[in-house]
């Protein structure tokens, strides 16, 4: 009998041990592919602003949270404590690359925080500067490029 508890608990420490390690390796790799700057995503903008305000919202330092490895600053304690809820529900998708860059040319392109869209739940980013809006040219071929920017993401983030 204590060799069995003795062998149980052993399974259960290199469970959490393998547990661990997974999670770590998932922090680094999600710190390698993400759009970041010192681990920070959207440029330090608030990934809940969006979805609540309808517009980009700059997050403030007091109000940080690290979900993965990423860091995210919010506006406000309510923004903060809805992301901890649900964090896959409001990251950025893509890694908060630039969605029509990541659909039409399978690149990792900067992003224009203010230039954004929501489309069913998900919010999607884009690259914005002299002159050129990459969210007209996605908004002109959104499905196709949608379908483009799954399959292109999946290969870049695995």
């Amino acid at each position: 009998m204590k060799k069995l508890k003795f062998l149980s608990g052993l399974l259960i420490l290199w469970l959490s041990l393998i547990q661990l390690a997974t999670a770590q390796d998932e922090s680094a790799k999600r710190q390698k592919q993400f759009n970041l700057s010192s681990q920070l995503a959207i440029q330090g903008y608030d990934p809940v602003g969006y979805f609540v305000s309808s517009k980009a919202v700059k997050g403030k330092k007091e109000f940080q949270y690290t979900h993965k490895g990423v860091k995210y600053y919010f506006a406000n304690q309510t923004n903060l404590n809805t992301f901890k809820q649900n964090p896959d529900k409001y990251e950025p998708a893509y890694g908060g690359w630039c969605a029509y860059a990541i659909g039409a040319k399978n690149d990792k392109v900067s992003i224009d925080p203010g230039t954004f869209k929501i489309k069913n739940g998900k919010l999607f980013l884009f690259y914005n500067s002299w002159g050129t809006n990459t969210l007209n040219y996605w908004n002109d071929d959104e499905a196709n490029l949608y379908k483009k920017a799954e399959s292109n993401w999946k290969k870049i983030y695995n």
